[in-house]
């Protein structure tokens, strides 16, 4: 069964999102995670979600096909997705649900990324407009994601991006990091934000 930690009640009006991979792009991809503190996150990760938080409403969407391989159990893997979730909403970063899919490629299940399951549900039960939608990975599967959604995809270098990039399309949009992915969104949403939106931004990026 598809696992979903948290989830919040749906909205009334349609309103843009960000989805984001887990390992390799909010943390460090040290393979199947079964405890919370094998997580680390990337330094960047909290500010960065931040700031994309004033805009949009935040997801995780990621495979742990290690369940399926009995490399971990589905009770470990919520257990750091509920650990994730809490981390991030302790420094003032609200995750409104994370989607997690169980299985290996090989059983061709309709939750698996790249297959658009979990955003459709996503924009269904919290009133998302994937148009102006965003997906933030470090491989291939996370911009098709978007591409199969209607959403915006950005690729990361981090985690395995290096490695995969050359499988990528020519027209994918590819950053170094977390950061600088949210600072490519933020930018692209600049044109058409209220007057003041930029500076705003401006102030956020300047050093403590």
């Amino acid at each position: 069964m598809p696992l979903s930690v948290m989830s919040h009640a749906s909205v009334s009006h349609f309103v843009p999102a960000v989805f984001l991979d887990r390992d390799g792009t909010l943390i460090e991809d040290n393979g199947s995670l079964r405890l919370p503190k094998q997580v680390v996150f990337y330094t960047s990760t909290v500010p960065t979600l931040r700031q994309l938080q004033e805009h949009f409403r935040l997801f995780i969407v990621t495979n742990q096909s290690g369940v399926a391989k009995g490399d971990l159990t589905l009770e470990e893997a919520n257990q750091v997705n509920t650990h994730v979730v809490a981390w991030l909403h302790e420094r003032g970063v609200r995750i409104n649900a994370v989607y997690c899919c169980p299985h290996r490629r090989q059983d061709n299940c309709a939750c698996i990324k790249p297959n658009p399951h979990f955003l459709l549900y996503a924009a269904h039960w919290h009133g998302l407009d994937l148009r102006r939608s965003f997906v933030i990975g470090d491989h291939p599967h996370d911009v098709e994601l978007a591409r199969n959604a209607g959403a915006t995809g950005v690729y990361v270098l981090t985690g395995h991006g290096v490695r995969h990039r050359a499988e990528l399309s020519s027209e994918a949009m590819v950053a170094p990091d977390l950061a600088a992915a949210a600072d490519w969104i933020l930018g692209r949403i600049a044109d058409t934000a209220p007057q003041g939106f930029a500076k705003r931004r401006q102030t956020m990026k300047e050093p403590a």
